[in-house]
């Protein structure tokens, strides 16, 4: 792999779980994980939707549109208070475990948080979990008003970071992530947790881990 001299990491997926809001989910219904699964399916085609059509809304605005759908589709009948919570437990969803060991690892490159979350949303997790310390930009999508996979939204990398693109490793949960991240000509590493395919598209992530404190290794780093 050529010299690596920064990482740009997704968020939601990748360092933030989004299935942590099942613990609020439980709270409205039996059915936690099929609302909270519903609502992250219909938070991402929303994105996609909004960028294909210029239609550009914030992250905090299209987690609130998809949960609304998603709740009238398991014909839930929410209060307004209870809206509210369910939303705002995205500020404060939980790292995965093997975060802080990835970061020590990577101690020495400047890590930036490369996402489609609002402003106002990434700055709130990644202060719920310590994580502000480690990371030297927290870049939103917000600055270009368009949506992941847009190579729009990738550029955004280099230019903070002030390092060639070829010369970042980008890295995600998310598959059209990783595919769009490629094509835009990062370095990429795909964690799979799932042990999902790949989306069949033309390209493939130059190192693919099931953990984060696996993509030192992976590297050669």
């Amino acid at each position: 792999m050529r010299t690596v001299r920064a990482f740009a990491f997704d968020a939601y997926g990748t360092l933030f779980d989004v299935h942590s809001v099942v613990a609020e989910c439980r709270k409205v219904t039996p059915e936690a994980e099929a609302l909270s699964t519903l609502w992250r399916a219909k938070q991402l085609e929303y994105t996609w939707l909004r960028a294909l059509m210029g239609r550009y809304e914030d992250f905090w605005s299209v987690t609130d549109a998809a949960l609304r759908f998603a709740t009238r589709r398991l014909n839930l009948r929410l209060d307004p208070a209870q809206h509210a919570r369910l939303l705002e437990a995205y500020l404060r969803l939980e790292a995965y475990p093997e975060i802080p060991k990835m970061v020590e690892a990577l101690r020495g490159y400047p890590l930036a948080v490369l996402s489609n979350g609002s402003p106002r949303m990434l700055e709130a997790v990644v202060e719920h979990t310590g994580l502000k310390p480690h990371f030297a930009h927290v870049i939103s999508v917000d600055a270009v008003r368009s949506y992941k996979p847009s190579p729009g939204v990738y550029a955004l990398g280099p230019q903070r970071l002030g390092v060639p693109r070829e010369e970042i490793v980008f890295v995600s949960s998310n598959s059209f992530d990783v595919i769009g991240a490629k094509a835009f000509g990062y370095r990429v590493c795909w964690v799979n947790r799932a042990g999902a395919p790949l989306d069949e598209l033309g390209m493939a992530p130059d190192a693919t881990v099931s953990r984060l404190d696996e993509l030192p290794k992976a590297l050669g780093l």
